[in-house]
């Protein structure tokens, strides 16, 4: 099979097309033959060799894949419902950026009833994400607030949808005015300009004082004292990823004082268990939503697997002037 590896830490150009052995499905999984790759952040940290690959992963990079079955331990496909020839997307925790990529059927989602395949490949690695932070995590409710930094992200136009489809109030920080119109396009009630003000102030008069009683923040470092800030009483505050820095201070008194929560994740390295039992909640609660059309792709790029587009496409990351996802086709 073509794959696309990693011939050395560094810039975009490392990424190269190469020919591997086609894997094999294990128990418990199934082989994948892929149709589009979703291209995300940890696969640029993976290149420039920021993100260790977990034991038993792929080296190759890519968090997550759509496409046709080929085959599978057929007891478990069977009782997830799967048949050779399905259309699926799923997680996986390495080997993405490939031809045929195996994963755990556990991890696995149909395609969405109304969704392309390729379409369908933006959706694994955010919506799993999402649903595991802001609504396990952050116990998000309707009616509540949400403050999501980096509105405009994959993962930020993913959270916008989901909080509005599920009933709460979304606020959203972003780098440009074009920016922040799109995250209300896609359905932000209010979106700050974080260049050209201070998304704090802006936040407290959004609302009348109180506060925001979730934030998803990808930033850390000096955000961390500010959002606390930002919070309501019992507020929470999930940290995803650490783009501004891994240190924090802030005055651990508004915590006891307020009844805060500050808490975080990572997906990768979690088990074919936990993930399960999120792509089973994403199943129940949130692909009737894909598939009625509450919540629609939002992907600002595709480009061709073969050649340099994977290259292309973790420039286009690295610059973040993408709106949405991006997308690697095969």
């Amino acid at each position: 099979m073509k794959a696309i590896e990693i011939t050395s830490y560094g810039a975009p150009e490392v990424l190269r097309v190469t020919e591997r052995p086609a894997p094999e499905a294990g128990v418990g999984e199934l082989l994948i033959r892929v149709a589009a790759s979703g291209v995300n952040r940890p696969d640029v940290l993976q290149r420039m060799g920021h993100y260790p690959v977990p034991p038993g992963a792929s080296d190759l990079p890519g968090l997550e894949v759509a496409g046709e079955i080929v085959s599978g331990d057929a007891a478990a496909m069977a009782e997830a419902g799967f048949e050779v020839g399905d259309a699926v997307c799923a997680l996986v925790a390495g080997g993405g950026y490939a031809e045929l990529c195996v994963a755990p059927v556990a991890q696995c989602l149909p395609v969405p009833a109304g969704w392309s395949v390729a379409d369908a490949a933006s959706l694994p690695e955010t919506f799993f994400t999402v649903w595991s932070n802001v609504f396990e995590r952050g116990r998000l409710q309707a009616g509540e607030t949400l403050l999501i930094q980096g509105g405009s992200s994959g993962i930020g136009v993913t959270a916008i949808q989901l909080g509005r489809a599920m009933g709460a109030n979304v606020i959203v920080t972003a780098g440009s005015d074009k920016k922040c119109a799109a995250c209300r396009v896609r359905g932000a009630d209010h979106a700050i300009n974080y260049r050209e003000s201070d998304f704090v102030a802006e936040v407290k008069q959004l609302t009348e004082g109180k506060g925001v009683d979730v934030i998803l923040d990808m930033v850390a470092g000096d955000y961390v004292a500010r959002e606390i800030d930002c919070l309501a009483d019992d507020g929470r505050l999930v940290i995803i990823a650490v783009q501004g820095g891994v240190k924090s201070e802030f005055n651990a008194g508004q915590l006891l004082r307020r009844r805060l929560t500050v808490t975080g994740s990572t997906l990768r390295p979690r088990s074919v268990a936990f993930k399960g039992s999120i792509a089973r909640a994403l199943r129940d609660k949130v692909w009737p939503l894909l598939e009625r059309g509450a919540i629609k792709p939002v992907i600002h790029s595709r480009f061709a697997a073969e050649g340099d587009g994977a290259a292309q496409a973790h420039r286009l990351m690295e610059s973040n002037e993408h709106i949405g996802k991006i997308v690697l086709t095969w």
